[in-house]
């Protein structure tokens, strides 16, 4: 039953995205949008969610947001705790990684990914967090959903430099790399949800959000941006999710401030 609860463009993204996992996936979360849409998920429709987090922890069951992949709560959570190599080279790198589910600074149409500069390397302007181990859950997890904001500084016809790969510069161009995952499935806006077209692999809108129009996606986007022939509009949050992602970020800033609202 739908909500008929005002929500925001981040409540519609977040809740977008945590629809997508599956109860029982394998999920390797990034901090951020992506663990907050994942334990969303695992609080509503998902509860036996597996998380996995950079540092070891699996079947991560946090009670609040973490402030980064070292946050204790994850670890003391968790089904089972292993070590950093263990868990690229025995769980992602070894095919036992269902979803890697990831944000981004920048975007472009073939789901390549920059989270390391803004302008030139050498001499940026911003400098971003860094890889982390976003290149390897790019590369090996068996699917990836990436999440982030819309807009022309974020939706760019070129990187300023390229972290992680989605499919290159189109085409067949990821499969002769010869990288084990197929890539990014999806891409959840606060506008829209995008899919890879074949045989190009670019991204073209498949959903809108509720009383978002077709032009501020254009506007929005750095690119001549494309929609799919069926086009249709994303299912609007439900009380149910609304309340569950307001609790979850109020107990999140009683505990450790507005520094981790994560939207």
């Amino acid at each position: 039953m739908m909500s008929s609860m005002e929500y925001t463009a981040s409540e519609m993204m977040t809740i977008t995205a945590a629809r997508l996992l599956k109860n029982g996936m394998r999920c390797f979360v990034g901090i951020g949008l992506p663990s907050l849409a994942a334990n969303l998920a695992r609080l509503t429709h998902a509860p036996d969610l597996v998380l996995i987090y950079e540092s070891g922890p699996i079947g991560a069951k946090p009670h609040v947001l973490p402030l980064s992949i070292g946050d204790g709560d994850l670890a003391e959570t968790a089904d089972a705790i292993v070590s950093t190599p263990e868990i690229f080279q025995y769980w992602l790198q070894g095919g036992r990684v269902d979803v890697g589910f990831l944000g981004a600074a920048q975007i472009d149409r073939f789901g390549n990914i920059n989270t390391t500069v803004i302008g030139d390397y050498r001499k940026p302007g911003v400098r971003l967090p860094g890889a982390g181990g976003a290149p390897e859950i790019a590369g090996s997890a068996k699917q990836v959903f990436l999440i982030l904001k819309h807009s022309v500084r974020t939706f760019v016809s070129r990187l300023d430099f390229i972290t992680s790969v989605g499919y290159l510069d189109g085409g067949d161009a990821r499969a002769r790399l010869g990288l084990p995952g197929a890539g990014p499935g999806v891409v959840i806006t606060d506008l829209c949800v995008l899919e890879p077209e074949a045989p190009s692999y670019e991204f073209i809108v498949t959903r809108i959000h509720p009383g978002v129009t077709r032009e501020q996606i254009v506007a929005a986007t750095g690119w001549p941006i494309r929609f799919a022939t069926d086009t249709r509009e994303t299912e609007p949050p439900t009380e149910e999710e609304l309340l569950s992602l307001r609790d979850l970020q109020r107990r999140t800033r009683s505990a450790h401030g507005e520094v981790s609202s994560q939207e």
